[in-house]
């Protein structure tokens, strides 16, 4: 029996109904973890950190294949599905538990990679929590819904580009390997995903410049410099962020959208040379 079978057979079995909530939606194609595994280029040695283990088709495919696997799921009624679909697996872990919630540097071992089929209402800021408390994270290989991997994978004056695009590009590497149909889950969702594939270039990003990021999309249609003041910057900052912009040759009015991850940096280290 496939797996993806076996997990059908184990919603059936043990009265599992999606949670609309928590945006359950799972995957019942077998053909898809062949793409996900030559995508996440998963090694024996590997330590993988998997977020949100549903009904464990995913989970089941990755434990035979990598040193280590973590699986972390949020609904305590998928943990029977998942315990079964990981039975005889020394080298699984599963934990309970909101993603959120949890202290990744806790861990062990420590994950270097995440494989996952992310829930749709944390797929974002999941990302960038582990960008944040797993330094030692090198890749991401991960589906999450379409429109959030146009977002994350967006170049600079698209409609898509955003927070998400520049705080997870500042970070890593990315690239939207390919559409996946909706038709490979159940039930099927509204929306297509997206494959995306994510290799670490740098640490995550200080504080200031996730600010000033935030600040400056706040208001996407006005000028940065406006949209930093009207987001309750210090005082004098707008004329601050026109000069700054200036001297990283930019245009004094130029919009946030307009900015490359990298020029954001700059402009957050003009900025504090000038305070």
């Amino acid at each position: 029996m496939s797996e993806v079978r076996a997990s059908l057979d184990r919603m059936s079995r043990l009265g599992i109904r999606p949670n609309r909530e928590l945006g359950q939606n799972f995957l019942v194609d077998d053909n898809i973890l062949d793409v996900i595994g030559r995508t996440a280029e998963i090694d024996p040695n590997d330590v993988v950190l998997e977020i949100g283990g549903g009904l464990g088709v995913l989970s089941a495919y990755l434990a035979p294949r990598v040193r280590h696997l973590h699986v972390v799921e949020t609904d305590a009624k998928l943990e029977p599905a998942l315990r079964e679909a990981l039975d005889g697996r020394d080298n699984a872990t599963l934990l309970i538990a909101d993603i959120m919630r949890v202290r990744l540097g806790g861990l062990d071992p420590l994950p270097n990679k995440v494989v996952a089929n992310l829930p749709y209402g944390v797929a974002t800021s999941s990302i960038l929590k582990t960008i944040e408390e797993l330094p030692e994270l090198e890749f991401w290989c991960v589906m999450v819904q379409r429109e959030i991997a146009d977002r994350i994978a967006a170049q600079p004056g698209t409609k898509a580009y955003g927070i998400p695009s520049v705080l997870i590009q500042l970070a890593c590497e990315v690239k939207l390997v390919r559409p996946i149909s909706r038709n490979v889950f159940r039930p099927v969702p509204n929306v297509d995903s997206g494959l995306l594939r994510m290799r670490r270039t740098g640490p995550s990003i200080g504080d200031d410049v996730a600010q000033l990021v935030k600040d400056g999309f706040a208001h996407r249609r006005k000028a940065l410099p406006r949209s930093l003041e009207e987001a309750g910057g210090p005082a004098g900052v707008r004329e601050a962020a026109r000069e700054a912009l200036e001297d990283i040759g930019l245009p004094p009015d130029a919009r946030a959208e307009t900015l490359s991850p990298d020029q954001f940096v700059q402009l957050a280290r003009e900025l504090e040379r000038m305070a």
